[in-house]
């Protein structure tokens, strides 16, 4: 009920300063259906923009640019709506997308280091988009609110104290409330959307990620068509994706720390660096540990503690809460061996996820822990380990000898 309030809080205080705004130009016939009306410019820019931030980026400036019609217009747009910046954005989606369209026949081995620099590429744009983009956007808005209320006054007044309250420019006001709630919208929709690229990461398909972008992109499409068509159909469809977001924020959150220290740790080798802890390392907890009332993929520590035969996992909800702790006791513990990072398993479940840094430090995490089923092959590993067994390769010589 909490989280429910406060969603409808925001929608009140994102929609309060634009219904003044637009209650004058419902009640004027519409002329201008573009992108560009003015509710739909802030609500359903900012929303695009998070799904993509480089597409969303890319095709604003490149908008933004068309619309100019003349040198000195072109010229004196920002930096993102200038050709030096869109035209290689474009080209580098372009890319993305011949990428995932060839992925979906590429074994995932040959696409995945691709698919670590897309997740890196997403982050820094966004990190841009929600520096520079996002606040010229609302800050654009304030301004168009703080002129509108200078001409339409709520209350008559006399001519001395309507030029006072003219010479005032109240857009500095209208951003310190704008611009952090667009940052903040942003962030909620962004970190939904940024999933979407773990979840490639963890796929080991290529038609499931072909099938993972394609949705993503087909809802930013449809956000732009409508504002196209009906501004105020695009702003209610990017409210309805926010709140989602807000309600899955928690689980994109845990699934963008999982991709920002997979992608660091599998571009920087830290692997060959890296020699696993005695008393405890670092981990993500897998979904064997749901019924301790633990989120998947929580960031934590993994200590160890022998003389119990039980597992302590220690972890902060969103890294800054008070640390919480559980005790685990698995039946029958291994460690999976995969082929871009391991687990650690309760039989067929997993119970933590090592990151990439573990790898090849298998041996050690099970002599570490006193995991009794060793380590076995997992994934990607015990499938080409089958496909190898039955072309009489080395997995069915060893078991021949």
């Amino acid at each position: 009920m909490k989280r429910i309030a406060s969603v409808c809080l925001v929608l009140v205080l994102f929609a309060a300063p634009l219904q003044a705004v637009a209650s004058d130009s419902l009640s004027a016939p519409v002329v201008d259906k573009s992108p560009a009306s003015p509710v739909a410019h802030a609500v359903s820019t900012v929303t695009g923009i998070a799904i993509s931030p480089l597409l969303g980026t890319g095709a604003y400036g490149a908008y933004q640019w068309y619309a100019a019609k003349t040198s000195e217009q072109k010229a004196a747009l920002p930096w993102y709506a200038q050709t030096a910046f869109w035209l290689p954005a474009l080209l580098l989606v372009g890319a993305c997308a011949a990428k995932d369209s060839l992925g979906a026949v590429l074994p995932p081995g040959m696409k995945k280091p691709l698919d670590v620099l897309e997740t890196i590429e997403n982050k820094a744009t966004g990190l841009v988009a929600a520096g520079a983009v996002v606040p010229f956007t609302m800050g654009t808005l304030s301004k168009m609110i703080a002129d509108y209320h200078v001409a339409h006054p709520v209350m008559p007044s006399s001519g001395l104290a309507t030029i006072l309250l003219g010479s005032i420019d109240w857009s500095w006001l209208l951003n310190i409330l704008t611009v952090p709630l667009g940052i903040a919208v942003f962030a909620l929709v962004w970190m939904a959307s940024h999933a979407i690229n773990v979840l490639i990461l963890l796929s080991p398909w290529g038609a499931i990620d072909a099938a993972l972008k394609g949705a993503r992109t087909a809802l930013l499409g449809l956000i732009t068509i409508t504002a196209t068509l009906n501004p105020w159909l695009s702003a209610i469809l990017s409210l309805v994706v926010i709140v989602i977001a807000y309600f899955v924020a928690g689980w994109a959150f845990r699934l963008t720390v999982f991709g920002s220290i997979f992608s660091w740790e599998f571009l920087t080798g830290r692997k060959t660096r890296f020699t696993p802890g005695q008393s405890e390392n670092k981990l993500f907890s897998g979904a064997r540990l749901t019924k301790d009332n633990v989120p998947v993929r929580s960031y934590g520590r993994l200590l160890n503690e022998p003389e119990s035969g039980k597992l302590t996992f220690a972890y902060k909800p969103w890294l800054i809460l008070a640390e919480r702790t559980v005790t685990v006791s698995l039946s029958s513990p291994s460690v999976g061996k995969g082929f871009f990072f391991s687990t650690i398993r309760d039989g067929d479940r997993t119970a933590f996820i090592l990151p990439p840094r573990y790898r090849g430090h298998e041996d050690a995490v099970a002599r570490i822990y006193h995991l009794s089923g060793g380590v076995q092959d997992a994934g990607l590993l015990k499938a080409w380990g089958s496909i190898k067994e039955l072309f009489g390769g080395s997995a069915a010589k060893a078991q021949v000898t």
